[in-house]
């Protein structure tokens, strides 16, 4: 499937940058990355699915090419969720499918919920459709707190963007990302940084730091709440080695996930599927032969029942 587009869609604070495959005139799937990524997360996935979609994969703001947001405006859950119906908008799509990785899942999720009526199916790539707040409730305060004193830091400290050589910007992105890959890595720093005369620099902003400062966490009850109202039809594939929690110090954890597919499972009953795939957090790009399949047959499924495997 060859790369028909480049998008770049109007917002207040500049514009959203998208890639998208396929005919616009298709059944439309949005394509939404994980935390600190950019749209290059889905090159080799998307051409591996069916042909009879249009995929959009977009940068979130302050991401990829994505315009940052305007001075004095912090990073928050909400925004992001906030960019997809916007980008809906300018696409003038009244109803999509949503593939969401890691906190893309999450962001899609919370939309889904949002607004069940636009989305018919939600596919979650070792993700959550909410932020459990599982570990995490003794820390709220305490994240809130960090996220507005971190961004009055970045603010204050005005430090010029320093440029450093590929191979050094690719060892250290290696190092915070070990479940990525040289490859990918390479594949997903391309439209993550920007080449100067003295080196490369990243191109996200640097308001943007750890993922609790900017989700919202939900309770057990609200998690339950909140996918009541979901419409959509759901597949949450997990990776095997993948994450089960947003701190890694508590990854040992499985329970959390296993809440998360059950309350899907009762609620949602034959709209919901759980698969899980021998890999990491970053399958879709190391070997997203193991997920292409189960995401076209889910795709493709007109009734949205579980498809065999």
């Amino acid at each position: 499937m060859g790369l028909i587009s480049k998008l770049k869609l109007a917002v207040p604070w500049g514009h959203i940058a998208a890639r998208a495959w396929g005919s616009h005139q298709a059944a439309p799937v949005l394509c939404l990355h994980g935390w600190l990524d950019n749209a290059n997360s889905f090159d080799r996935l998307i051409p591996l699915l069916p042909k009879d979609f249009y995929y959009v994969a977009m940068d979130f703001g302050g991401h990829g090419l994505s315009s940052h947001y305007s001075p004095g405006f912090p990073y928050y859950h909400q925004n992001f969720v906030s960019e997809v119906r916007r980008v809906a908008a300018a696409l003038k799509w009244n109803r999509f499918s949503i593939l969401g990785h890691s906190f893309g899942g999450t962001v899609g999720g919370t939309f889904s919920c949002i607004f069940p009526e636009m989305v018919d199916k939600l596919v979650l790539l070792d993700s959550s459709p909410l932020a459990l707040d599982t570990n995490e409730v003794d820390n709220l305060l305490t994240c809130k707190r960090r996220a507005i004193e971190h961004v009055l830091q970045v603010e204050a400290s005005r430090k010029p963007v320093q440029a450093v050589s590929p191979e050094e910007m690719l060892q250290g992105f290696l190092k915070n990302n070990s479940h990525v890959g040289e490859a990918c890595g390479k594949h997903l720093l391309q439209r993550g940084t920007t080449q100067g005369a003295t080196g490369v620099w990243l191109n996200r902003d640097r308001r943007i730091t750890w993922p609790e400062h900017c989700f919202d966490f939900v309770s057990r009850e609200l998690f339950v709440h909140y996918i009541k109202n979901l419409q959509a039809h759901v597949l949450l594939i997990k990776a095997t080695e993948g994450y089960y929690a947003l701190r890694r110090e508590n990854d040992g954890n499985r329970e959390p996930m296993m809440f998360v597919s059950s309350s899907l499972k009762s609620v949602l009953k034959e709209r919901f599927q759980y698969v899980e795939v021998p890999g990491n957090h970053y399958i879709h790009m190391n070997q997203p032969q193991q997920v292409a399949g189960v995401i076209s047959s889910f795709l493709q499924n007109k009734e949205g029942t579980p498809a065999p495997l």
